[in-house]
């Protein structure tokens, strides 16, 4: 029996490989005789870099960068292998998982980079007390893409969940060469925050790294928000940067403005691309001076990581994320590898966190939730890793059984 594993992280508890790990231990509990494909799965937030950099055997590499307030972190991407071949019977493939995790080289590399914006220029960067989307800028992004290209990337992943900032994108386009020119006729200063965006006056790319031009820049952005309005970065997003009600209409001010210069400059127009509003206006940002594509996270992903690929001989999947909800359905990672799965024939079996009841769950060859019976949410944080061992067997011995 062949099984590929491929769940998403359980966020606040496990990262996607060690879900993964477990779940691979609980398999074969449940049927002895598996050969375990190990394929971690994000949909462009928290954990991409790990998730992908393990599924496909690749490096973790590091950069010297500025978080969203200006002070030098070191902050990490990957750079994608290539995915092993399952293990035999019994065996668990895609060893160059556990040598990622340590640092290792876990196969070949290819010229493929995973970034995650927020490990420069993320809200978990920036204390409570000094969370101010007019200040916080992207160019510690910009540098982690140059970074990349330093590398040898001709393809750039980008996820952009969990941003502190609402500058459109102009701290990232700074860091790549992009000069903004103010209404006194001189260059901004980089680091542009939200509050800067309404002095700028025209857009110059003439300085824009030439590697770009190159380069395939791909954007995981599970989300649709325009750039501006009700719906838009400022309005939705804002309040959980810090903005006040104040601060949000000057950045959505701002974000339009941005929206019009960059239409008049460079003949583009970014304001209702749908996810243009993601991570404060940074989809919108790459579009226009990167030649970035926003695409679904989670179908990217399960393209880059070939996952149709290793679903077309196997016997079973199996999926999971923190939360199986109304909401999951809506281009999250457990219903994105069910989509893939059940094209290849291939019956799926969830293992969640927590589960609510949804007639779209049915999707699934089976459910199995960490809290149920006895087992409360605070016993499942702090125990995960046994309950999914206990739950996946208990779900491959029921799926066997039928």
């Amino acid at each position: 029996m062949r099984i590929v594993i491929a769940p998403d992280s359980f966020k606040e508890s496990l990262s996607a490989t060690e879900v993964a790990s477990a779940m691979a231990e609980g398999a074969l509990a449940g049927c002895g005789e598996a050969s375990i494909d190990l394929c971690p799965m994000a949909d462009g937030g928290e954990g991409t870099v790990e998730a992908m950099v393990a599924a496909t055997g690749g490096q973790f590499r590091t950069a010297d960068v500025f978080d969203p307030l200006g002070a030098p972190i070191r902050a990490r991407y990957g750079l994608l292998g290539r995915a092993s071949q399952p293990g035999l019977p019994g065996e668990i493939g895609l060893i160059g998982a556990k040598l990622a995790s340590e640092g290792e080289s876990g196969g070949e590399t290819g010229r493929t980079a995973i970034i995650e914006m927020a490990a420069a220029s993320g809200l978990a960067l920036v204390p409570l007390d000094k969370r101010d989307p007019r200040a916080t800028t992207t160019f510690g992004t910009g540098q982690l893409i140059m970074a990349a290209l330093d590398d040898g990337a001709t393809e750039i992943i980008i996820g952009i969940g969990g941003s502190a900032t609402t500058d459109g994108g102009c701290g990232c386009a700074q860091a790549l060469g992009v000069t903004f020119v103010n209404t006194d006729g001189e260059p901004a200063i980089c680091g542009l925050g939200g509050e800067g965006l309404a002095d700028i006056a025209g857009i110059d790319i003439t300085g824009r790294d030439p590697r770009l031009d190159a380069a395939s820049v791909r954007v995981a952005c599970d989300v649709a928000n325009p750039l501006t309005g009700a719906q838009g970065a400022a309005w939705v997003y804002g309040p959980q940067k810090g903005a006040t009600p104040e601060m949000v209409a000057l950045l959505d001010d701002g974000l339009r403005h941005l929206a019009e210069v960059i239409r008049r400059s460079l003949d583009i127009d970014v304001e209702y691309l749908p996810g243009a509003g993601a991570a404060g206006g940074l989809g919108a940002g790459l579009v226009a001076f990167a030649g970035a594509k926003l695409e679904r996270g989670v179908k990217m992903i399960s393209e880059v990581v070939a996952l149709s690929a290793r679903l077309a001989d196997a016997d079973l999947c199996i999926t999971g994320e923190g939360k199986l909800d109304s909401q999951s359905v809506h281009g999250k990672t457990a219903y994105g590898v069910a989509e893939l799965a059940r094209a290849a024939g291939v019956p799926v079996i969830c293992i969640a966190g927590v589960v609510e009841a949804h007639e779209s769950h049915d999707i699934f060859a089976g459910v199995r939730a960490l809290v149920e019976g006895e087992v409360t949410v605070k016993q499942a944080m702090q125990t995960p890793e046994p309950l999914l061992v206990d739950r996946t067997a208990e779900a491959v011995r029921n799926f066997l059984r039928k």
